[in-house]
């Protein structure tokens, strides 16, 4: 048994995985989050994403001049699916996808394209503020689910490693 806990410990140690958190509020993640700027995003669903992006990324607010600009796009779409006898809608999906950029500021180069998205089912039910209260809620997990992959995202991203393209 200690063999194979041995052979384990050497395999891992070759393959070099490091915490990504590592060095805590000092470390190298938590140093490049806390140096990105979020650019406004409109609407009310851009808003939702915008503060809990803010709050994940300078969770004790801004600690220095930011190096970094993030802008998202948002794309907030319901369909509906599911018919009754009388044609009415049962079922809405509501879907948020987010087309994310990340740019140098000093040099004004994107070093990071990337998207993130998520989707939610939503009974469709005779009272109409269900609905509506089901549709708010419904975009809210998704505004935290879509910043929640970005922000992951941007932790695993070295930007010493990429290559500058043009906006």
């Amino acid at each position: 048994m200690r063999a194979l806990a041995l052979a384990f410990l050497l395999l891992l140690a070759g393959c070099q995985l490091a915490p990504v958190y590592s060095g805590g509020s000092q470390g190298p993640a938590a140093t490049m989050l806390g140096a990105i700027e979020v650019a406004p995003i409109p609407e009310k669903t851009g808003f939702l994403v915008r503060d809990r992006l803010v709050s994940r990324l300078q969770p004790n607010g801004a600690q220095e001049a930011p190096r970094y600009r993030l802008v998202v796009v948002l794309d907030d779409r319901i369909d509906g699916f599911g018919v009754r006898g009388d044609n009415s809608i049962i079922r809405e999906r509501r879907t948020l996808r987010a087309r994310y950029e990340l740019f140098d500021i000093a040099t004004d180069s994107r070093l990071l394209l990337a998207t993130a998205g998520s989707d939610a089912g939503i009974d469709v039910v005779t009272s109409e503020y269900a609905v509506v209260a089901a549709e708010a809620t419904a975009v809210e997990r998704l505004a935290q689910i879509v910043a929640d992959q970005i922000v992951a995202r941007l932790a695993q991203f070295d930007p010493a490693k990429a290559a500058p393209t043009a906006p």
